[in-house]
């Protein structure tokens, strides 16, 4: 089992900073980062857990929602990589998510 806590930490930071953003911030573009980021983490679990098949497209919930989406998508991708059995691919997916997330975090301006 691999130690996936770097990614969670990171989901959860911005999850945080999306929570405590005024609307104005979510409205020019904060919300829009987190749920493109949340439907990449979504889609980079499917396509682990459910490979060959169509992956699904996370809804906009909203500007208020976005956090959750994020945090569920997050610890989904992180348990997949935590249970999943370690290959070379396998720390590649989880660190370029890390990456993934501090970079939409840095694109939100939060």
């Amino acid at each position: 089992m691999r130690d996936t806590s770097e990614l969670t930490a990171a989901v959860e930071r911005f999850a945080d900073r999306l929570r405590a953003a005024p609307q104005s911030r979510l409205q020019r573009g904060a919300a829009a980062e987190g749920l493109a980021l949340a439907r990449e983490l979504a889609l980079r679990a499917q396509r682990i857990e459910t490979p060959g098949e169509e992956p699904r497209t996370m809804p906009d919930a909203g500007l208020f929602s976005v956090a959750d989406q994020l945090v569920v998508a997050g610890n989904d991708l992180a348990e997949i990589l935590r249970t999943t059995p370690a290959g070379p691919e396998g720390r590649d997916e989880l660190d370029e998510a890390v990456e993934a997330v501090e970079r939409a975090a840095v694109r939100a301006a939060l």
